[in-house]
């Protein structure tokens, strides 16, 4: 089995009906943290990407461009600006395939992973959204179904975040307050959680 364009464009669907409630969730934990917006811009974000009709996208790669582009459009933010390199990177990717095959995902994520660093500057263990990515990656290797590579996905997501919650911040504005960030879940890691969630629902 394989992910198409429909795939993506429910995907986008079901991303923006739980921004609903998980756009407070959001904006309290990056207020511990930073400016307290993360949670509204995920919600433009999402918003902006779910208005694209991705009909006549000519594959999954294209639509993935699209969505980097609407993506683009509505933030300015840093962290959007980085899952939007993101979605850029694993556009061009997997532009002419009729279809990503499962197997293939492990790799997608890891490109667009790859293409944050090198954009963002932070590296992994910093306790950032990457990090999710990161595990996100690896658990996809053993996925053999749609179905099988959400539910790696949302379990890895995770255990990240329970993972690094009793790290440090490292870099953005939560470095600043450095060990006091022990204890504290990363925004963008949290919200890579509970979207990951909502798709393997």
């Amino acid at each position: 089995m394989s992910i198409t364009v429909s795939c993506i464009a429910s995907a986008i669907a079901r991303a923006h009906d739980a921004m609903g409630p998980l756009e407070q969730v959001l904006n309290d934990a990056d207020a511990k943290l930073g400016d307290g917006d993360t949670g509204g811009m995920l919600a433009r974000v999402i918003g902006r990407m779910a208005e694209v009709d991705l009909s006549a996208a000519a594959d999954p790669g294209s639509a993935l461009s699209q969505l980097a582009k609407a993506a683009t459009l509505a933030t300015g933010s840093s962290l959007g600006t980085l899952f939007a390199t993101g979605l850029f990177a694993a556009g061009r990717e997997a532009k002419g395939r009729d279809a990503i095959g499962v197997g293939d995902l492990s790799g997608l994520v890891a490109t667009a992973r790859d293409a944050m660093i090198s954009r963002g500057g932070a590296s992994l263990g910093d306790k950032t959204v990457l990090d999710s990515l990161d595990a996100v990656a690896e658990a996809l290797k053993r996925a053999e179904t749609p179905e099988q590579a959400a539910r790696a996905a949302a379990t890895a997501a995770s255990d990240a975040l329970e993972a690094f919650r009793s790290r440090p911040n490292r870099i953005g504005r939560a470095r600043m307050f450095g060990d006091q960030t022990i204890g504290i879940d990363d925004p963008g890691m949290l919200a890579i959680r509970e979207l990951a969630a909502a798709l393997a629902r």
